[in-house]
């Protein structure tokens, strides 16, 4: 199992979103238990970003929105950074 870390931007910027989006809190649990089981699982469509944001990595909650994290395979943790639709994060 991979260690999830919430970052204090993270819960800031988390609070916020799921204000708006307490529709999304059910899916979201299951993503991030997903994620701690197997990162590389294919329903979260985990990918390596490009240009300047290129040592990070970004996973879908559903089709609108993502969760933008740096992931650190070596120490098998996972720090979660921002929560967003796609045109947020990016």
């Amino acid at each position: 199992m991979y260690e999830i870390i919430f970052s204090k931007k993270y819960k800031k910027i988390a609070k916020k979103f799921f204000k708006k989006h307490q529709n999304l809190k059910e899916k979201y649990t299951k993503t991030i238990l997903l994620l701690q089981k197997n990162p590389f699982h294919p329903s979260l469509r985990l990918h390596k970003l490009q240009g300047s944001l290129s040592e990070y990595h970004s996973f879908s909650i559903d089709m609108d929105y993502r969760i933008f994290i740096d992931f650190i395979i070596i120490d098998e943790q996972i720090i979660l950074i921002d929560i967003g639709s796609h045109n947020e994060i990016y």
